[in-house]
Formats: structure tokens, sequence, C-alpha cells
């Protein structure tokens, strides 16, 4: 039994280190900024293999947003996104976003204020894109967990802005399943959930669930290039041999990714999902659905 255990455990190391060794001499990582935040933010950049700075012609933008209790620098660490995409001719986009920071600007009570990741992610960001990078205003955006409800209430929020959006395992039905917002302060001491956008009991305060909620916003997504994914929580085949037990976390965005998806079929709005039984919350899965929703969002903003 023991042998099996320590078996499991290096396979288990080994996957996890085996996209590091991929070095990303196109890697840049910029400080951007920021009135919205109060300080110069973190994101890491993918340039495309001919970016000039001189260059005459402008690239577009693919968004890759982390989950909760990650950082900017977690789809380099934990995928071959580098590789997969060494030849695209996009601007590959990992901003921060806090280990809680739910993709919004927070209400504070009514004060607003810091942190407004929304702003910084949607205005100043692309904005220093476009005036240090040569990016264009063609945007896609992909995220899982909590980076899933950021690409999806990005998208439902500003239909204008982003050309595609795809949720692995996204977390994008708060208001129905409010209680891993509820929860936050678990993973992140010192926060306070109604610092968010409120009480959701409390009316006035449920307003601004509804405004950031993606089901309730899923006619905005009409015209939008769309892709979700989830696993049923159960261990699958990229899970390692000693995952036994079911995944708690996968379930709810599991049931939430269903709540959305049955409201964009309502709505009749098209959407690319694969929602692929057994798997548990995981990179293993996350890295699969980046490599087969790659090419739709890409085509969205006009990379072939």
């Amino acid at each position: 039994m023991r042998r099996m255990l320590a078996f499991c455990a290096a396979l288990t190391l080994c996957c996890a280190l085996a996209p590091n060794a991929q070095a990303a001499t196109r890697s840049v990582d910029a400080h951007v900024p920021s009135q919205a935040m109060g300080y110069a933010v973190p994101v890491r950049l993918l340039l495309p293999p001919d970016w000039s700075a001189n260059s005459a012609r402008t690239w577009p933008m693919l968004f890759l947003l982390h989950g909760s209790g990650d950082d900017y620098r977690a789809w380099t660490e934990h995928t071959d996104v580098a590789s997969l995409t060494a030849t695209t001719e996009a601007i590959v986009v990992m901003p921060e976003a806090g280990k809680c920071g739910n993709y919004s600007d927070w209400w504070n009570q009514g004060r607003g204020g810091t942190p407004a990741w929304e702003t910084f992610h949607l205005t100043e960001l692309p904005h220093y894109l476009r005036e240090h990078y040569r990016a264009n205003d063609q945007i896609a955006v992909a995220g899982l967990s909590m980076g899933g409800f950021g690409a999806m209430t990005y998208a439902a929020r500003h239909p204008d802005l982003i050309r595609a959006a795809a949720s692995y395992s996204g977390a994008v039905d708060p208001l129905d399943f409010p209680d891993a917002t509820k929860a936050m302060g678990l993973l992140c001491p010192g926060s306070i959930w109604q610092n968010l956008w409120g009480d959701p009991a409390v009316p006035a305060q449920r307003e601004l669930w509804q405004q950031h909620s993606p089901p309730l916003l899923a006619g905005n997504l009409r015209h939008t290039t769309l892709f979700m994914s989830s696993g049923n929580g159960k261990a699958g085949p990229l899970d390692p041999c000693c995952a036994l037990l079911d995944d708690g976390i996968e379930q709810v965005v599991h049931a939430e990714s269903t709540v959305l998806l049955n409201r964009l079929d309502e709505l009749r709005i098209p959407v690319t999902k694969d929602f692929y039984g057994p798997g548990r919350h995981n990179w293993a899965y996350w890295q699969r659905e980046l490599h087969r929703s790659l090419p739709m969002l890409l085509h969205a903003i006009g990379v072939s």
C-alpha cells in the first residue's frame, strides 16, 4: 500500500512539474499602473512570435483568467499555454485578479473604491496594452473556476467589447449558489464577502448580485462566441490515481454551469459545450479544455 501511495505521489508531482519545463522566451511580466487598484498590477504576457514594438501592425488579445487562490502566473505554471500559443498571432494576457477578487468593482458598503478589478481589466489594461504592446480592440476571454465566472460576466456585461468567452469549470451562477462567495473569508482571511456586492437577502443589494449574474444577463451573449465545460466531480481519466472521493467544488460549478447552459438554450443562443462527465476540479482538465476551445476563441478575434 505504501509503495502504491508513493508511486501516486511521484506521478502527481511529475505531471504537475512537466509544463514548467517549457521556457517561454517571449514571456513578459509587466506592472501596469492602475488608478482603479491604487498600485501597479502585475500582468504576464505571451507575445506573438513576430511581435515588435516598432511594427506597423497590431495584434488581438486573448485574456486567460485565473481562479480563486491563484495569481497571474498560474496559467504558465500549470499548463502548456506557452508552447501551445508559440505560433499564435495574438497577445496572450494573464492578469492578476486577486485571490478572491471575483472580477468585479467592489461595492464596499456603497463607498466603492478598491479593489476595482473590472475597471482595471476592461478599461485600464486594454488601454495600456494598446499603447505599449501594439494591441488592438479584438478581445477574447477564457477562465477557470472564479475566472470562468470572470469570462462570462465580463462578456455579458460588455458584449460590445468581448468577441468570445470560455468558461472551464466556471462558478458562473453566484446568485443561485452564493455559499462560495460567502465563504471567501476562509480562502482570503480578512475579506468580508458583503463588501463585494452586498447581501443578496437585502433587496437593494440583491440588484448588485443580479447585475453580475451571467444567467440573468445571458441575453447579452447572443452575438458572442461561447464555450463552456465542466466535469461532474467524480474521479476521471486525468485525475491522480489516488483521487477516490468526489470533488464537491466541481459538483457545485457543474450545477452552476448547467443553469447558465439551460438559460442559453432557452434563449436559443449557440454555445459549444463539453460537459465531459467524470473529472475533478484540476488543471489537467482545464489545460485540455483550453486546447479544445482555443481555435474558436482565436477565430472570433480574427486569428486563423
